[in-house]
């Protein structure tokens, strides 16, 4: 029998289908997901918060996640498109954690937006040594606009605003030496490079809230 966990975030929806021991993922548009009537055994992200019955914490889905993947001492970092999240463990018991919802300004749907403003693919991001500081994503917006304004390419202004980014959340997660990160910011390499500058860095892919629930009795 088929078993299936959602993680429907805004932007995208991550798909983990067990039948036979046997794992397929998949990542869908979640105003596709939305249209499909997929039925599921367990559910967390934005999109699903009204489920009732089989909805289950993000933050709890990531610390399940999280040590399926790792020793007993972790910092596991995830970034969606609208908000960040960390939880923190040592000696297999919870420690830390925090959860930021209420900015938007300097998530995923945000880099989105700015790389079909600008025309820039992702893969045209690179690290660059200098960056915004976005304490306020709007005031790291308009650097962007200003930059750009005085002749400077749009993909070095929002990779300063990426690099921007990595700081913050290396703040966020208080300084931690090294950093296990979730999320689509595994596949943004300027991202990576520029929070490699701050800590140990360990990607740990798109799916991990889907493998915590498939872990959650």
């Amino acid at each position: 029998m088929e078993k299936v966990y959602i993680d429907a975030g805004t932007t995208w929806t991550k798909v983990l289908k067990i039948e036979d021991n046997k794992k397929q993922y998949d990542i869908i548009k979640t105003s596709d997901f939305k249209k499909s009537f997929l039925k599921f055994e367990k559910c967390t992200g934005h999109s699903l918060q009204k489920t009732k019955g089989i909805y289950e914490n993000e933050v709890v889905a990531l610390s399940y996640g999280a040590k399926k993947y790792l020793d007993d001492d972790f910092v596991v970092l995830d970034l969606g498109s609208r908000d960040i999240k960390y939880v923190k463990f040592e000696n297999k018991k919870f420690k830390d954690m925090d959860w930021n919802c209420s900015c938007a300004s300097a998530t995923g749907a945000t880099i989105e937006m700015l790389l079909k403003f600008y025309n820039v693919k992702n893969e045209d991001l690179k690290y660059t040594p200098e960056r915004y500081s976005i304490t306020c994503g709007i005031f790291g917006l308009e650097r962007i606009m200003d930059d750009v304004a005085q002749g400077v390419e749009p993909k070095i202004a929002i990779s300063k605003f990426i690099h921007g980014i990595a700081y913050n959340a290396f703040n966020f997660v208080k300084k931690a030496p090294k950093i296990c990160v979730s999320g689509g910011f595994c596949e943004n390499k300027c991202f990576i490079e520029s929070l490699e500058k701050y800590s140990m860095v360990v990607p740990l892919g798109r799916f991990v809230l889907v493998d915590g629930l498939s872990e959650i009795s």
